[in-house]
């Protein structure tokens, strides 16, 4: 089968250089960076000190440090916050005009594996021939119930777990200390996830996002998302979706992904 390949027009590159570009990142995000090997990427998350979702990243090992696939229109907010971390560390930071594509439904040549999960395909950091949109990889990602960091959780107001970053290999429970990784540990040691990012199924268009998802007793049971005809995410309390839940009147049907089992 020949991959589908898409441009992600809205995620852009930083370039992290130097001695010190590896133990500065590695301190600072929630994945391992230390021992990450070049042409090998690795998802991971820059939190907020209370260990809300700042940032999704991509982390590429390159010889002269890391690469970070990031959200395009916060690049420059994480390289300002970079450079207020690093100190006196021999680090370089700088945005780079690196294009980011995806490839799915096969494995293209030059392109590494997700590293959140093997159904999604694969990310390369720069050029390839685009087959596809970025939108029909949206509609890819959403089938396999994987969430949008970026567009799903805004900055600063959603926990990693949440959006389940603990599933898709998003953190690293066993490295040392990361910018909220208190919180972050704490919600996974005393299991006290309640909410978490789910897809819902429906007939129609999608709800406006923001939209309430209600039970059956007219109960809040969490809030649409981002998605589209027929399936949208969304962020759901898990001990109301067992039971009839609407969307704006409409029946709606959580559809529970197979890496959350």
């Amino acid at each position: 089968m020949t991959a589908r390949i898409a441009r992600l027009e809205d995620r852009a590159v930083v370039a992290v250089t130097g001695p010190d570009a590896r133990s500065l990142m590695h301190g600072l995000v929630t994945q391992d960076v230390l021992t990450l090997v070049p042409g090998e990427v690795r998802f991971g998350a820059f939190l907020s000190p209370p260990g809300r979702l700042m940032w999704d990243l991509f982390l590429w090992g390159a010889e002269d440090g890391v690469r970070l696939d990031v959200a395009a229109d916060r690049r420059d907010a994480l390289i300002a916050r970079l450079m207020m971390h690093r100190l006196r560390a021999q680090v370089t930071i700088a945005a780079e005009a690196t294009p980011v594509f995806v490839g799915w439904d096969g494995m293209a040549d030059g392109f590494a594996p997700d590293p959140r999960l093997g159904a999604l395909g694969g990310r390369r950091l720069g050029e390839a021939a685009a087959t596809a949109t970025a939108e029909d990889f949206a509609a890819h990602r959403l089938a396999l119930g994987v969430p949008d960091p970026d567009h799903d959780c805004g900055m600063d107001r959603t926990y990693p777990i949440e959006a389940n970053f603990d599933l898709l290999n998003g953190i690293d429970f066993g490295k040392g200390c990361f910018v909220g990784q208190e919180t972050t540990s704490r919600m996974k040691r005393r299991g006290t996830i309640k909410t978490r990012m789910l897809p819902i199924g429906f007939e129609g268009p999608a709800p406006v996002e923001g939209a309430e998802v209600l039970t059956a007793a007219e109960l809040r049971a969490g809030q649409v998302l981002t998605g589209g005809p027929g399936r949208a995410m969304a962020l759901l309390r898990l001990d109301r979706i067992d039971g009839p839940l609407t969307v704006d009147g409409r029946p709606v049907t959580v559809e529970r992904p197979d890496y959350l089992d």
